[in-house]
């Protein structure tokens, strides 16, 4: 008997804890994907990914320990230049006809009052440790459903994943920046489905 009651209240805390969890999705038109990196050592060069997905599942209001899941297609690089979109596209860089998606598996975790992003990102063929700094800023209970936003930043070194080009300028340095900054404006809407 005690068993049988034991395995109840096993059954029932576990149905809780997946009735508690929320499943969210990117609002896309209040959402970019962006990066920096140095040209020439002299100056900064932007882009984004315009194509791209993700969801993020969470257990709790503050979103600590929320699962996150995130893919770009490669091909929808865009830094306002056609001729260096084509050359990122390429072998020198992602190579978007055999590697076309990045990817991003990881959680949200919250210490003291500070947030971070931590999991695995892909591009090309390597899946390395990344962590990120996030800024959480709120959560809104609307008429159509719940929104939450953050803004997500770091950096990552280019040369570990592979996209290694790296002509150099007369004094040494190089043409295209090593250390590529990542800065993400995200919006959710709650999941109608959850």
């Amino acid at each position: 008997m005690k068993k049988t009651a034991l395995l109840f209240v096993t059954i029932l805390g576990l149905s809780q804890a997946i009735l508690a969890q929320t499943n969210w999705v990117l609002d896309k038109a209040h959402t970019d994907i962006r990066f920096t990196a140095t040209h020439m050592v002299i100056s900064e060069v932007d882009g984004e990914f315009k194509q791209f997905d993700g969801k993020v599942v969470s257990r709790s209001d503050d979103f600590h320990g929320a699962d996150v899941e995130f893919t770009a297609k490669v091909a929808s690089i865009d830094t306002d230049n056609e001729r260096r979109d084509g050359h990122l596209k390429s072998d020198d860089f992602f190579n978007a006809e055999k590697y076309p998606e990045l990817k991003f598996s990881g959680k949200i975790e919250k210490q003291g009052n500070d947030y971070y992003l931590a999991g695995n990102l892909t591009i090309r063929d390597v899946t390395k440790s990344v962590r990120f700094d996030v800024k959480y800023n709120g959560t809104l209970d609307l008429q159509n459903g719940k929104k939450a936003g953050f803004k997500i930043s770091g950096t990552v070194d280019r040369f570990e994943y592979g996209l290694k080009w790296d002509r150099t300028v007369e004094t040494g340095g190089l043409v295209a920046g090593r250390e590529i900054q990542i800065t993400c404006n995200v919006e959710l809407d709650e999941s109608k489905g959850s």
